[in-house]
């Protein structure tokens, strides 16, 4: 289905904060090293980056094999959080039922493995909205290439100036503008200059945001 306009959404730390959840499960995959995770590195080397580029990070002397089983053991202790329901950023619920009502579709961009997205998700109660679910590892250039949000739009039927797009990381805010698409930084890890820095249209700290509603109400018309 084709839409008159589309929202494009990342997920980890955009629609819930996760970050806490992700660090640590990184803290408990690291003790077996002998490390532990820093909320610094995590903030400058993790936040948005596909799997495969934090396990060659973090892991440089191992096999490519074993920085896969790593990576998916990550996964798997981050999912062990996941179970019951979850509290997303304030208004989201309300903001995807307001974009369904005026039948603006609704993609979700993420760097998160299929299985880790779709049970977060469901437990937001979310995905009944979500038209398409597109995942970095599963497309040939993932964040903070441009890709993942131009075949967003593809998928929605809308241009850039169609849609608007919801990122919290510096390669995610770099990968929907760079599409082209007016993109909201939501403030958490990053702060309001930084999100700009990296090409934030616009920062906001949840769904409710003045700022959002304005640029909704002018997207549907």
């Amino acid at each position: 289905m084709k839409y008159h306009a589309g929202l494009l959404f990342d997920l980890d730390g955009t629609l819930l904060d996760t970050d806490p959840l992700h660090i640590n499960a990184f803290d408990q995959l690291l003790a077996d090293f002998g490390q532990s995770m820093t909320l610094e590195y995590y903030n400058e080397k993790i936040m948005g980056a596909p799997m495969d580029t934090i396990t060659r990070d973090l892991f440089p002397e191992l096999s490519l094999e074993e920085r896969h089983a790593l990576g998916e053991r990550k996964e798997a202790l981050f999912r062990e959080q996941l179970k019951g329901p979850l509290e997303g950023r304030q208004g989201v619920t309300e903001f995807f039922q307001k974009a369904q009502a005026h039948r603006v579709g609704i993609c979700v961009v993420t760097n998160a493995p299929r299985e880790s997205a779709e049970m977060m998700l469901r437990s937001l109660n979310l995905h009944e909205y979500v038209d398409h679910l597109l995942i970095g590892a599963e497309l040939p250039h993932s964040k903070p290439d441009p890709y993942p949000y131009q075949e967003a739009m593809r998928l929605l039927g809308v241009s850039s100036g169609q849609a608007l797009a919801f990122e919290d990381s510096g390669p995610g805010v770099q990968s929907a503008s760079s599409a082209g698409v007016f993109t909201f930084g939501l403030k958490g890890a990053l702060g309001e200059q930084e999100l700009f820095k990296h090409g934030a249209s616009a920062a906001i700290a949840d769904f409710t945001d003045p700022q959002l509603a304005y640029r909704f109400e002018q997207l549907v018309g």
